[in-house]
């Protein structure tokens, strides 16, 4: 019996279609999907899931994590989940 697929998350409006190849987001949009990702990454989601809802590539997603020095979690981790 086959796997079910995994459920597909649709981008949020806020960053659906932005992503455009040759071109460079404004200061304030790519501000707002840095925070994002930060945020995101922090509360448990994969990089997966954060690259669905941003209309971005996963490596896009390690490009804004690495920017800032957030360390990865390893693959198959435990969701981070401490709210302190």
């Amino acid at each position: 019996m086959p796997y079910p697929p995994r459920p597909q998350l649709r981008p949020l409006p806020a960053f659906a279609g932005t992503a455009r190849s040759g071109t460079v987001p404004s200061q304030r949009l790519q501000a707002q999907l840095e925070a994002f990702v930060l945020a995101e990454y922090a509360a448990g989601r994969s990089l997966r899931q954060i690259a669905e809802l941003i209309d971005r590539s996963p490596t896009a997603v390690r490009r804004v994590l690495d920017k800032h020095g957030v360390s990865r979690r390893a693959v198959g981790a435990p969701r981070h989940t401490d709210h302190t």
